[in-house]
């Protein structure tokens, strides 16, 4: 799967089947924070960590991302929302596609 095929299966009703961290960001791409959230919040790999960080930053709870960010092994980005998401999407596809 590339970015291309990602995004247009926003368009339906279900994640396409990927990772969790692709799931999450699936929901959170389709407005709907609390799935992608419940998704990753009892996860504690560094990736989960990554994600769980952007939906918190994205939620302009700036303390607790940057505790998820701290325990993923990242700073904060000065990137945008939208860069973040792209980014975290299409680090999670090469992982998939490996």
């Amino acid at each position: 799967m590339d970015l291309s095929t990602f995004n247009a299966s926003l368009s339906g009703n279900t994640p396409p089947a990927s990772s969790v961290y692709l799931q999450a960001l699936w929901f959170d791409a389709k407005d709907n924070w609390k799935s992608a959230h419940d998704l990753v919040d009892h996860l504690n790999d560094k990736n989960a960590c990554w994600v769980h960080a952007y939906l918190h930053r994205k939620e302009g709870d700036i303390r607790n991302a940057d505790y998820w960010y701290k325990r993923a092994g990242k700073k904060r980005p000065s990137a945008t929302l939208n860069e973040e998401w792209e980014q975290l999407v299409q680090t999670f596809l090469l992982d998939s596609n490996k």
